[in-house]
């Protein structure tokens, strides 16, 4: 038995001791110790000192003091956060911006209808992959004209050139001139590959092209919406096509 329950013992008294912190009570902070009081009274000191601090800043405030934050913060979940200035434009300056806009648009899509119509100008859309196919349907009289009929005899060139669909020449100009252009078969092919990239960029031009135009007739429509004419919808705005408006007629002065 130690000395100091003996001496409470003697003295009628209850005994006290020291018992461990529950685990689901350390959260409250520090048990009543006699090793602990430090810690607690350092603690209870910072915090007495900042709010010394605190009412001294307070205090000693200028109440004319201003700067810009004061107006241009706000709290937002226990932290300052800073405005954005909003922009402020009048429904002229919008129109005006509209405006410029859509020449930008509108300048870039006439820049690729001309290089449109420069690659259609090269290409002449004879090899053009989706193209209806060409027709070239002959005329007989009897049917032995039919069994009989020979295409190339027909169209007076050799058997070689009968597929093509441009520059087919005759026999006798055959035997007056040599065949121009390339005639071995991996040029050909090299050539063919280079007019389906041809093709393939003609297509992604004209895609691109339709797209600024909708674009443009988008922010047309955007910018027709900024008048205080009474309107309807009558179309929704779709990936290729902005929406329709119906506006009540006002006459002009």
């Amino acid at each position: 038995m130690s000395s100091a329950f003996r001496k409470a013992a003697k003295s009628g008294q209850r005994p006290h001791r020291e018992r461990a912190q529950p685990a689901s009570r350390k959260k409250l902070g520090l048990l009543e110790k006699k090793k602990d009081y430090r810690l607690r009274a350092d603690d209870y000191h910072k915090k007495q000192n900042a709010l010394r601090a605190l009412q001294k800043k307070a205090l000693d405030k200028n109440p004319d003091e201003f700067y810009f934050k004061m107006i241009r913060a706000e709290l937002q979940d226990g932290v300052h956060v800073i405005k954005q200035p909003k922009d402020e434009v009048t429904p002229e300056q919008m129109k005006l911006m509209r405006t410029q806009d859509i020449k930008y648009v509108e300048m870039k899509r006439v820049a690729e209808a001309k290089k449109i119509e420069r690659l259609k100008s090269e290409l002449h859309l004879l090899d053009a992959e989706g193209k209806q196919p060409n027709k070239h349907v002959f005329f007989f009289d009897t049917k032995k004209e039919v069994q009989e009929f020979d295409i190339a005899t027909h169209l007076d060139t050799v058997p070689e050139l009968v597929n093509r669909v441009y520059n087919r020449p005759t026999i006798a100009t055959l035997q007056k001139e040599t065949l121009k252009g390339a005639t071995d078969p991996v040029q050909l092919k090299k050539l063919a590959q280079q007019r389906k990239n041809q093709y393939d960029l003609l297509k992604q031009r004209i895609e691109r092209e339709k797209a600024m135009f909708v674009v443009a007739q988008k922010i047309q429509t955007r910018k027709d919406l900024l008048d205080k004419t009474h309107k309807v919808k009558v179309k929704k705005e779709t990936k290729n096509r902005s929406a329709i408006y119906k506006f009540k007629f006002q006459r002009k002065r």
